[in-house]
């Protein structure tokens, strides 16, 4: 099969830096099914890794954390899907990726496309719903019912495909306010289209700027970004008993600064249910049906912010320069072999 990923820790403007090579087609057992890749996208986390993490015996290492794809075949103990199912997913760090023709994926990390859209439109969906979802929800603790207390929930680096997710989530789920960060208009933009109340530029002091809105305090962060540059400011604005979440890697975090105020500390990390085999990894697939359902009812859109073409080396090498550069708006997706 043909496989797409790299040998060597390469800069994106090296033509090594992602090559073609052809790969044994795997097999299926125990709870894995095998999917015919059909459409994937491109995440943060695909060149963090190429950038960090050398492949081991100097094989090719296969990127890719988003895909849509048919299920050819299944394991024998699988037990929820069938081949010809149209299937979503994010997969496991563990594993090789989604940018090959075929892949194996553990039954509990997938669920059935949405009917509703291209395998394009839905390849954007998985890895940041299921982070935005875990996020909001499961450490967060954002209420879902009306019976909640009201929330002001602060996303820094909205924009983003994470970031554009949770603003549908928490409008649509939650009776939280959300305030979210943009820089650009284009980025402004976007997240006043996809629900935010409010939007603050996060290159400006955000302190002043959420008061100004009106705002003493917030109840809720998520910092999807440079969450090291913006600790003080959260400290600052987060209410006694406050709740911050982040999901990127700062060199440093002074988590003596939230004592004063009683804050939590959260960290998301969507790979740890499949990385570490958890009692609850099937929660992957009841969050993915349930974005599915909120898809094919229209409550919730897809994320695409651009389409960049077949799975080529080519057309993926533009995908890591483009979200390298920290210019992207919405998910980048490719589409076809």
């Amino acid at each position: 099969m043909k496989a797409i990923g790299y040998y060597d820790r390469l800069p994106i403007s090296d033509k090594q830096a992602l090559v073609e090579a052809q790969l044994p087609q795997p097999e299926a057992t125990g709870r894995d099914v095998l999917v015919k890749v059909n459409a994937i996208s491109v995440n943060p986390v695909d060149f963090k890794i190429r950038q960090n993490v050398a492949p081991a015996d100097e094989t090719l290492k296969v990127l890719g954390w988003d895909a849509v794809g048919e299920v050819i075949a299944c394991g024998d103990a699988v037990s929820t899907f069938a081949p010809g199912d149209t299937v979503f997913y994010a997969g496991d760090l563990n594993r090789q990726g989604s940018n090959a023709q075929y892949q194996l994926v553990d039954e509990r990390l997938i669920a059935h496309k949405p009917a509703s859209l291209s395998d394009a439109e839905a390849a954007a969906l998985p890895l940041t719903s299921l982070t935005a979802w875990e996020l909001l929800f499961e450490h967060l603790e954002v209420g879902k019912d009306e019976d909640s207390s009201p929330a002001t929930l602060l996303i820094t680096g909205a924009s983003g495909g994470v970031g554009s997710i949770m603003i549908q989530l928490a409008k649509l789920l939650t009776n939280a306010t959300v305030i979210a960060t943009a820089s650009r208009p284009q980025t402004q933009a976007w997240v006043k289209t996809l629900g935010a109340d409010y939007v603050v530029d996060h290159i400006q002091d955000l302190v002043s700027q959420i008061r100004q809105a009106g705002f003493e305090y917030v109840t809720h962060v998520a910092s999807l970004t440079h969450t090291q540059d913006y600790l003080d400011d959260y400290v600052e604005l987060l209410k006694p008993m406050g709740k911050l979440g982040l999901t990127d890697d700062p060199d440093y975090l002074d988590a003596m600064k939230l004592k004063s105020k009683s804050l939590s500390l959260h960290w998301e990390f969507m790979f740890t249910r499949s990385m570490f085999t958890t009692d609850d990894m099937q929660q992957q697939h009841h969050i993915l049906q349930q974005v599915a359902q909120l898809i094919d009812e229209k409550k919730l859109r897809t994320t695409v912010g651009q389409n960049l073409g077949k799975i080529s080396a080519e057309n993926l090498r533009e995908a890591h320069r483009i979200l390298e550069s920290g210019q992207s708006v919405g998910k980048l997706v490719l589409e076809g072999f």
